[in-house]
């Protein structure tokens, strides 16, 4: 069998396991009409940063260049207060506030942005920047609850950047970047990785959970030539368990604003999934979701293009998922929320607030009252923070190959607390006393949310102990079952009916 033939089996075998009833995955013609979509988000003169909101009766829109949007983060950063452009008149927020790694220290990221929960846009961070500026610190960042007057922080950051770059001049002559997946994560340099091309990684699941996958090598030749309307999406988080694929955490480094994981005190064995590796054709990408546990995330794109969309907590899950706009027979796949339902829902809002405006009767709006959302391309170079809460779906506008993680600190801990005692019972009673020993404070005030909800912990709860193991052993009977069933009915499809019976 030739090496085309090859790939084109286990693609197949791979999207037979992950969407069973999808026969035609290429029925809508998408990889002939995304060129023109994609072409208008990359363009030079496309502005990257899009707002759209209803307002007092107002449809307020508006978009902003890279470099407007990187200068208005600077001003934020500044006076400390929230980002808005003015339009008619108007004010309006705009999110992601853009940064620059050089200017930007980790405890002023911490004060004024991940406290606050607002989506960042951080620029430079695999080339060294928050190396410098977090230098300039002069404390943890984590640990730090006061930040520094800005121009005195920044005047720092400058001299330490420079010293930095001065240092690296002389020891490597500046020409390796920080992160050596820089270099090493290209779609030519992973299919030519010694051992890592060989790798299975998770490209989907099965309709039981299983975990689909498939050798890097044959997803990279996928990624080149397939026309499907929403390919595979490499998403793999155990690759750190694979004695081979490992070798990808010696290519980044965690950057230092995100450098505080609560959840790692209960050890990698027992701590939900949180990192990604992530390799995605284009037109590829993930449905609207908010990240488990009340987490936040930080997501690096190393190579290519993204496309994403953001709405803030308070937008109903009715209205972010957009299950209404879907007519039938249409998919709702990532592509199809980005190029399709996305368009409607701004439009739906819009008719709303004019039928509301009409009659007088803000009622009319009904979920769709106080709507927002923020829409934005994300580069190779640039690192996405999305606060616990947001929703956001993101689509592959190029190929892409990037690093994500969900994290715990101590800005989002009581949201996360609140989740993980009731979505992981058992974790969550070795994490209460890790946070005893590491973080006594923490863990005072998860008692203190406890005592106010009238919360019991799963080892104090012999009843609740009961009920979790008889729902296991029904979820491991009923796993057992469809296995058997399933093997059941491939030895049927191998031996034939007759030769069955005969061998019974």
């Amino acid at each position: 069998m030739s090496d085309d033939e090859t790939w084109r089996e286990k693609a197949a075998k791979a999207k037979r396991g992950h969407r069973p009833s999808l026969k035609n995955w290429e029925r809508d013609g998408l990889y002939a009409s995304f060129p023109s979509f994609a072409a208008a988000l990359t363009s030079p003169s496309a502005r990257p940063y899009s707002s759209f909101q209803l307002d007092d009766g107002e449809v307020l829109e508006c978009s902003l260049g890279a470099e407007e949007a990187r200068r208005r983060g600077a001003e934020m950063s500044r006076r400390g207060s929230s980002d808005h452009v003015t339009t008619n008149e108007r004010t309006m927020m705009v999110y992601p506030v853009v940064l620059d790694a050089k200017e930007t220290s980790p405890s002023l990221f911490h004060q004024r942005y991940e406290a606050s929960c607002i989506p960042v846009v951080i620029r430079d961070i695999p080339y060294g920047g928050d190396v410098a500026c977090s230098s300039a610190d002069g404390r943890d960042g984590a640990n730090n609850e006061d930040a520094m007057d800005y121009q005195e922080e920044k005047k720092e950051c400058d001299n330490s950047s420079s010293a930095h770059i001065s240092s690296s001049s002389n020891n490597n002559k500046n020409t390796q970047p920080a992160w050596p997946a820089i270099q090493n994560w290209t779609p030519s340099a992973l299919s030519n990785h010694p051992t890592l091309s060989d790798r299975p990684l998770k490209c989907g699941e099965d309709d039981d959970g299983y975990t689909i996958r498939i050798k890097l090598k044959y997803f990279l030749q996928y990624l080149q030539n397939n026309k499907d309307d929403s390919p595979l999406y490499i998403f793999d988080a155990t690759f750190d368990e694979d004695k081979y694929a490992k070798c990808l955490l010696d290519d980044y480094t965690v950057p230092h604003y995100f450098n505080e994981d609560l959840f790692g005190l209960v050890g990698e064995k027992r701590r939900p999934p949180y990192r990604w590796f992530l390799v995605g054709p284009c037109r590829s990408g993930t449905t609207v979701h908010i990240d488990p546990l009340a987490t936040s995330a930080w997501n690096t794109l190393v190579y290519g293009v993204k496309r994403w969309v953001l709405f803030p907590p308070h937008v109903p899950k009715s209205v972010v998922k957009g299950r209404k706009l879907i007519l039938p027979g249409e998919d709702d796949e990532a592509i199809h929320y980005f190029t399709t339902i996305l368009p409607r829902m701004k439009r739906r809002a819009a008719q709303l607030l004019q039928v509301a405006s009409r009659g007088g009767r803000e009622d009319v709006l009904g979920e769709y009252a106080n709507f927002k959302c923020y829409e934005f391309t994300q580069f190779a170079g640039e690192t996405v923070f999305i606060p616990h809460g947001w929703w956001h779906a993101v689509l592959n506008v190029t190929h892409t190959i990037g690093i994500t993680q969900n994290f715990c600190s101590k800005r989002n801990f009581d949201a996360v607390w609140l989740q993980t005692r009731s979505g992981r019972k058992k974790m969550a009673c070795t994490w209460l006393r890790r946070l005893k020993e590491q973080y006594p404070d923490l863990a005072a005030r998860a008692k203190e949310l406890n005592r106010r909800d009238g919360f019991v912990m799963w080892e104090d709860d012999p009843a609740e102990q009961r009920r979790w193991r008889q729902k296991r052993a029904d979820k491991e009977k009923k796993k057992r079952e469809k296995k058997a069933k399933k093997q059941a009915k491939l030895q049927k499809e191998k031996w034939g009916e007759h030769r069955t019976s005969e061998r019974k």
